[in-house]
């Protein structure tokens, strides 16, 4: 099942499978927001935004606009 990374609960974890939009910043994807890379979210933030995330051992800190564009499969 496809779904954003926008729609993940605290503690799971699921696989990205396509950042190809526009609206992600290249910092991101350096830093390892890839396809074929695994993402735990962390935390969310009061207001649930920002999410912190788990991106193969990489702690970020990123917007739920921007995981509304990050494809994943549960």
């Amino acid at each position: 099942m496809e779904d954003t990374l926008a729609n993940i609960k605290r503690g799971e974890r699921c696989i990205i499978t396509d950042v190809s939009s526009i609206h992600i910043p290249l910092k991101l994807l350096e830093m390892g927001c890839l396809p074929g890379n695994y993402v735990e979210l962390v935390q969310v933030a009061p207001f649930h935004d920002p999410m912190y995330l788990n991106i193969n051992g990489t702690h970020l800190a990123i917007r739920k606009e921007t995981a509304m564009h990050i494809l994943i499969k549960k």
